[in-house]
């Protein structure tokens, strides 16, 4: 089971319960086995929202910038860091770190090291792209599940996005990063109209009442 809360902030549910940059979390479930951070932005790396969602077993995922936080609500053995292109498991999940950064804008450099995450469940793959613009290799990765930001100043543009998409042909698309910080949320749906009719597009996202 999919739930997109957020921004960014997904929620897996299957035989663990997986967070990814959880964010205004409406619930307080402490279920999580892994969380997954992909940078340290404050609507991706929310000490509030890991506190409603983690606990005493879970294992958190991360980049270097957030450790000093982590390691003072975590024991060092539950934190693992990471960079791009790794390989590794957790849990029994397999993980690959892909890198994650802007081309010409200053926000996420690629020198911050900071990720998306492409885990297998299930023998199903589902790519979390992190804040990034579209990036070269992404074209060659076709992912059954996507989830792709589109809101633009920050990330790639919706028009970057669909461009890209249509490239990748993932299974499933689910666009995040619009509609709460920047983007209107009518985005998501031009978004849905414009990629290739055979990819299932699949608008999740929740938006600040």
């Amino acid at each position: 089971m999919i739930t997109i809360n957020e921004q960014s902030s997904v929620r897996l549910s299957f035989h663990k319960n997986i967070y990814i940059d959880p964010f205004h979390l409406e619930e307080e479930l402490h279920d999580a086995d892994i969380i997954f951070i992909t940078h340290s932005h404050y609507d991706h790396f929310s000490l509030e929202d890991i506190e409603k969602c983690r606990n005493k077993n879970t294992v958190i995922v991360s980049v270097g910038d957030t450790y000093g936080k982590l390691s003072q609500i975590f024991d060092s053995s539950h934190i693992i860091l990471v960079k791009p292109e790794e390989e590794f498991n957790v849990l029994g999940i397999p993980v690959k770190t892909t890198p994650a950064y802007n081309l010409d804008k200053q926000y996420h450099l690629k020198e911050y090291e900071w990720v998306g995450y492409i885990l297998i469940i299930e023998d199903q793959t589902y790519y979390f792209m992190g804040d990034t613009d579209s990036l070269d290799f992404m074209k060659e990765i076709h992912p059954d599940y996507l989830f792709i930001p589109i809101g633009g100043k920050f990330t790639m543009t919706m028009e970057e996005a669909v461009i890209l998409v249509n490239e990748m042909k993932p299974k499933v698309v689910i666009p995040i990063h619009y509609g709460t910080i920047i983007g209107e949320p009518s985005l998501g749906s031009d978004f849905s109209k414009r990629i290739d009719s055979n990819i299932d597009c699949r608008l999740l996202l929740r938006f600040s009442k």
